[in-house]
């Protein structure tokens, strides 16, 4: 039977989940409270700390860096992915850049997988838990599916680009906020055109929306072409449902099997 400490710990627990506090950085709990200098003191002499320091003046703490004002953010990401002249100086910005606020509570950058090269480029919305932790995107089960899918076509991780429009996971995987999604978009736009591929598909509504200006949703514009400015051309792009949406709706995967289709007979005219 439990009891009540067992219960408060399991309440507490659903909380940290609830909050996006899901995945665990080290074996020991650590106080990040704690003065590392004191903990390495002798409990005889903490214990006569107090008396010792009630005779010295107070200093004032030193005020919290301000988080990043959006606009002044967004401007700063332009600049910053505008003088990317490769991937890896894009990548090298991105791991530096701190105008969103997703970069501190996620654990790695998830910038890209596959083939630079690539005449296929697939975007998604931001990464998950899997891909937190491993720092590559579409990795977990959403991953394994989009990995079949690509498969089903004769593709693979080898012969495709993969990237995601916000590079950090969003707390408890949420939704990325307008604004973050807006201080990361000149980063993927700038990726799509370092990598510029024959064809983009947009998996997903928010990536659909993001990229392609659309306003209807995923259902209405999956399978249909939509013309994309790499910045050097225009090409071919396509929305089609993301694979995490499939996995709940699986009667769905009829209707993204015929755009991987399209878009086989697309890479091979």
């Amino acid at each position: 039977m439990d009891t009540d400490r067992d219960i408060a710990a399991r309440e507490l627990l659903e909380f940290y989940v609830g909050a996006g506090v899901d995945t665990a950085v080290g074996e020991e709990p650590v106080d990040r409270f704690a003065d590392p200098v004191a903990a390495a003191t002798p409990i005889s002499e903490r214990r006569a700390a107090p008396l010792k320091a009630a005779n010295k003046p107070r200093k004032e703490a030193s005020p919290l860096a301000p988080p990043p004002v959006p606009n002044e953010a967004a401007l700063s990401a332009r600049e910053a992915a505008r003088s990317a002249k490769s991937l890896d100086e894009l990548r090298a910005i991105l791991e530096t850049f701190d105008g969103c606020a997703l970069k501190a509570t996620a654990t790695r950058l998830v910038f890209a997988d596959g083939n630079p090269q690539a005449r296929l480029m697939l975007v998604g919305e931001a990464p998950g838990q899997e891909e937190d932790i491993e720092g590559l995107p579409f990795v977990g089960r959403s991953g394994k599916l989009l990995d079949r899918m690509l498969t089903a076509i004769g593709l693979d991780r080898t012969s495709v680009y993969i990237a995601n429009i916000v590079p950090w996971r969003p707390p408890g995987n949420r939704t990325p906020t307008p604004q973050e999604s807006q201080i990361c978009i000149p980063f993927i736009l700038r990726q799509i055109e370092l990598v510029d591929p024959d064809v983009l598909v947009c998996l997903g509504g928010p990536s659909a929306q993001t990229l392609l200006g659309l306003k209807e949703g995923i259902t209405r514009v999956r399978g249909r072409w939509f013309g994309f400015d790499t910045g050097k051309r225009e090409i071919r792009a396509m929305p089609t449902f993301h694979p995490a949406f499939l996995l709940r709706s699986p009667l769905q995967k009829r209707f993204a099997w015929r755009d991987f289709l399209a878009v086989k007979k697309a890479l091979a005219g």
